[in-house]
């Protein structure tokens, strides 16, 4: 029997009867959603008053528009489109006659209001753009609000890196929820521009015509170019004209009408206005400097791009990240500074040619058809088909417990996002507090058992275990020289997990454990979501990730940093780290604070570590962080996996070890140096060498091969669903 496509409902606070970046994206979105397998509903906002944009989508298979006012679905409507509250209202009354597998949602107020119905937790994809942009502007108010917006959300999409790295470093539960949906680009099959500039110069802008947008401005380019000895003429496409302040959008309207040599067409389809702007030479996307710290990106700039037009906009990271530094058409921020750059790529040919096939090419990647592969990974990832094995009719039940489930919360929600699985969580209050009644409810109601950590919960459940029930124990270093292993009878346990082949070992022979009962399960690392470009000079950034208690041995860093210092002094250390005084039961160790003070006088004292360290602050926004890291330092005296420097090099960076017991059967020798001075000088022959980029996707490769947590989640699926012990699987030859 073939899988039913997924249920999509799509709604973006927008009026799709005005043409602008907003609408452009609902219609955008749908057929991205139906490209991508999905069975889409578009709920409209406003009346239909023209179908410049949705009559496209009506003859789209697979798409559907529900159509609030001409089908009566509300009955207190008012003229001006569905308010936040009654789209809201909608979505939840829809979802409960049917229920929908993701329902992708754009605009805050809604997204606020559709976050607090409970049936929709877990299934919204929301769309973020109209949230602050800048530390300066957030509150504690909107932080709160897009905290319970992240944890509803099954994804937060995100136009750029940029937006996605400011919104995980502003509200820590965006982070391993945010997704990358850049704009989307739909131009008519064969319509490019003739890539050539004509005598009389066409330079086109399609969109609203508003204050930041310079619209206005633009309209005293054909005058500005005559002075330079450029013909030119202004094709403005829109209808959309901001009605504030009043005196402004008069003026906009006597400009648009009344200036020569601008030519205002209106407002038209889509696919018209691409035809219209091929016929031109020129994109604008020119806007007002207050617009450059936006993180959004203009699907106009793409859109004219993709049709072969070198577009003018303003110098910003994001633009030259798109684009390159040196691209010919940023502006400045008067109307000369527009004029000066066009003059020049219409005299210079080959300046013309360059600017746009820059933007062609930054276009590529914004295609219909990358959106959909994007879709239809992130489908996957949402709605995993049922494991071998798992029968959907009748679930396998599964209980997780355990007093802190910081390292096994996202396996437990993909063990419960299968089908033919049903999971609930016991989560203790401390180590031996716990609802003992509940506990004994979930014991008798379990096929399978896990616990996480070799603790009192697992010395509990196998007193309570049923014939026939499942038992698997997770054992960290934490447990494993503590009594409660000694007390577990491991004869009501399946199988006991550690992450490492040398902790497992040190497991078997310090227990005496049948050998076969102790299985090694690795620990996983996102490489999806740490697949992102690395910052220009994170090659001479070296990193470490937590630094207490002392065993993780800072020193040892600061060791190898000095060395690297006195090689190049480009080199820093960023610590990503809660303080050793955050931690009480460290801080109230006297050796522990000897060992702090110390090292931290050193920082102090020593003129290229006082210059080269940088603490930044403990959270889960690694991924953003790694961006500016290359290599990530690994000088612990024990770890039983660490799994920074696998973080690292599936975010495209080094890891860089000092020996410690068991390092070499998770990681390649390749990356293990016999001290500091020898880890510091592996890394400068790396970066001066010009090896980086090759290093770094050797690394990636091995540690997404084993780690990877496509990988790890299989592994887990087939212990739990089928109780198959995993194979063997290393970084390590």
């Amino acid at each position: 029997m073939s899988t039913p496509p997924p249920r999509a409902l799509l709604y973006g606070d927008v009026d799709l009867n005005i043409i602008d970046g907003s609408a452009i994206w609902a219609q955008s979105m749908a057929q991205a959603l139906a490209a991508a397998g999905c069975e889409v509903t578009l709920l409209l906002k406003a009346p239909v008053r023209t179908d410049r944009l949705t009559a496209p989508l009506a003859g789209t298979p697979g798409i559907r528009l529900l159509r609030p006012y001409e089908d009566k679905l509300l009955s207190d409507l008012g003229p001006r489109g569905l308010t936040p509250e009654q789209a809201a209202a909608l979505i939840a009354a829809r979802h409960e006659r049917r229920p929908f597998d993701l329902v992708v949602v754009r605009g805050r107020r809604l997204a606020g209001l559709v976050a607090q119905e409970e049936s929709l937790s877990g299934r919204l994809w929301t769309y973020l753009t109209d949230f602050p942009h800048s530390v300066g502007e957030l509150t504690a108010s909107s932080v709160a609000e897009l905290t319970e917006i992240a944890l509803a959300s099954r994804f937060l999409l995100c136009q750029t890196e940029e937006l996605r790295a400011f919104l995980e470093s502003s509200v820590p539960a965006a982070c391993g929820r945010s997704v990358l949906f850049p704009p989307v680009v739909v131009v008519p099959e064969g319509l490019r521009a003739a890539g050539e500039v004509h005598a009389r110069t066409r330079l086109a802008y399609t969109g609203k015509f508003a204050p930041r947008w310079n619209t206005l401005e633009m309209a005293g380019l054909p005058a500005e170019l005559e002075r330079l000895g450029v013909d030119a003429e202004v094709v403005m496409i829109g209808d959309k004209i901001h009605s504030e302040p009043a005196d402004w959008s008069k003026r906009m309207r006597r400009a648009l009408e009344d200036t020569p040599n601008v030519d205002w067409l209106g407002g038209m389809s889509r696919a018209d206005a691409l035809r219209r702007s091929a016929e031109c030479d020129f994109g604008l996307s020119w806007r007002d400097p207050s617009m450059d710290s936006s993180l959004e990106l203009s699907t106009k700039v793409l859109e004219l791009g993709a049709l072969g037009l070198p577009v003018v906009l303003n110098r910003t990271p994001m633009h030259e990240n798109l684009l390159g530094a040196d691209y010919p058409l940023f502006a400045g921020t008067d109307l000369a500074s527009v004029a000066e750059v066009v003059a020049r790529a219409y005299a210079d040919r080959a300046v013309y040619a360059d600017a746009a096939e820059r933007c062609r090419a930054a276009a590529a990647d914004h295609t219909l058809e990358r959106a959909a592969e994007r879709l239809r990974g992130y489908l996957a990832e949402a709605l995993p088909p049922a494991p071998a094995g798992a029968d959907p009719g009748r679930p396998l039940k599964v209980v997780v417990a355990g007093h802190d489930m910081k390292f096994f919360t996202r396996l437990a929600e993909y063990l419960d996002s299968l089908p033919g699985l049903e999971v609930r969580m016991d989560e203790w209050e401390g180590l031996s507090t716990h609802d003992q009644y509940r506990s004994r409810e979930l014991a008798a109601w379990a096929d399978v058992v896990i616990c996480e950590w070799c603790g009192p919960n697992a010395l509990f459940y196998a007193k309570w275990k049923r014939p026939g029930q499942r038992l698997i124990v997770r054992l960290h270093r934490f447990e494993l020289y503590a009594e409660w292993p000694r007390k577990l009878d491991i004869d009501k346990v399946d199988a006991v997990v550690c992450v490492s082949p040398h902790y497992a070992d040190l497991t078997r022979e310090i227990t005496g454990w049948p050998g076969d009962k102790v299985v090694v399960v690795p620990n996983w690392v996102d490489d999806e979501q740490l697949d992102r470009p690395k910052l220009p000079g994170a090659e001479y950034s070296l990193g470490m990730i937590g630094i207490a208690p002392s065993r993780k041995r800072l020193d040892r860093g600061l060791d190898v940093l000095t060395e690297l210092r006195r090689m190049d002094p480009r080199y820093t250390l960023s610590v990503k780290t809660k303080q050793p005084w955050d931690y009480w039961w460290i801080w109230n160790r006297p050796e522990e604070r000897a060992y702090f003070e110390r090292v931290y006088r050193r920082i102090q004292r020593e003129e290229p570590l006082a210059a080269g360290v940088v603490f930044d602050p403990f959270g889960p926004d690694v991924a953003t962080w790694l961006r500016r890291v290359g290599f990530v330092l690994s000088t612990s005296d024990d770890e039983s996996f660490h799994l920074a420097p696998a973080e690292c090099a599936a975010s495209g960076g080094v890891p860089v070890l000092l020996p410690w017991p068991g390092a070499d059967t998770i990681y390649d020798p390749h990356w293990i140096h016999a001290d500091a001075v020898a880890a510091a000088e592996s890394v400068h022959a790396v970066v001066s060498g010009g090896h980086f980029a090759a290093e770094a996707e050797r690394a990636r490769e091995e540690v997404t091969k084993a780690y990877g947590l496509g990988r790890v989640r299989s592994l887990w699926t087939d212990l739990v669903v089928r109780g198959k012990a995993p194979a063997p699987v290393s970084a390590a030859p």
